[in-house]
């Protein structure tokens, strides 16, 4: 269970949970679960057509990513950021269907964006999820306090010279280099619950920002771990029970709140 395909499922869940936790959390924070459900869901396009060229997967995740990211959030502040971020979605899965209707292996292709591979991961991608997963920690370890008090007090960010425009966009970046090394990992779909469930059961339960992360991290970790090894033990998806705890931490989240009267 340790050795061979799977330690490389072991690591890359690993890297990915951490980031996805962190990241999640700031993303709960500031209301942008529609952003962070369809940079993953339309980034997959990218995967496509890369795919399709002969060019690395995660290469053209990264490329349609940072184009959504920069999309929503500039375009977004001058408009209806809902409707920017639903068209947005609808345009690159549009753009997906287009690459995968010209692909050779269609079917397996829509299996692996969308619901991932994580038993399958090669030595190879490990090195680049690394550097991204750094890259995206480090990027939110310089701006947030920053993010912190954009999100929270909007007006007094402003007041000290903190534009919530470049915040957004700078927020929206982040998930766009999460989404990069999660979606070949969990998938597009799924991508979307490890980031969201278990930063939302951390902002339901802690009430300071920092032990936020930890437990948002720890839940992460907890479910990518969970999930590789029952998905080893029975064969099925790493997706289905991806999202079947990260719903379940939330509901049991919500459940004791209101039993405990808070």
């Amino acid at each position: 269970m340790f050795s061979g395909f799977m330690a490389n499922a072991w690591l890359a869940g690993t890297m990915v949970a951490v980031v996805a936790g962190v990241v999640g959390f700031f993303v709960v924070l500031r209301g942008s679960s529609f952003a962070a459900h369809a940079i993953p869901n339309g980034s997959f396009a990218g995967a496509a057509g890369a795919n399709l060229v002969g060019l690395s997967p995660l290469l053209g995740l990264g490329v349609f990513s940072v184009v959504a990211a920069l999309g929503i959030g500039l375009v977004g502040r001058r408009s209806r950021p809902d409707v920017v971020t639903a068209l947005a979605l609808v345009l690159m899965l549009a753009i997906g269907a287009a690459f995968l209707s010209q692909s050779s292996q269609y079917e397996a292709a829509i299996y692996s964006l969308l619901f991932g591979e994580i038993l399958g991961v090669s030595t190879s991608q490990l090195l680049p999820v690394a550097l991204v997963a750094v890259a995206c920690l480090v990027v939110l370890a310089l701006i947030a306090r920053s993010l912190l008090l954009s999100s929270l007090v909007p007006d007094v960010a402003q007041v000290r010279g903190i534009s919530p425009l470049w915040m957004e966009v700078l927020s929206l970046l982040v998930i766009a280099g999460a989404t990069t090394i999660t979606v070949p990992v969990v998938g597009a779909l799924l991508m979307f619950t490890l980031m969201i469930g278990p930063a939302a059961t951390a902002r339901a339960l802690c009430s300071r920002p920092m032990t936020a992360v930890v437990v948002a991290v720890a839940l992460a970790l907890l479910t990518i771990w969970l999930s590789i090894l029952l998905s080893y033990e029975t064969n099925w998806p790493t997706g289905f029970f991806v999202g079947a705890f990260g719903a379940t931490w939330y509901a049991s989240a919500r459940t004791f709140l209101v039993l405990t009267n808070r």
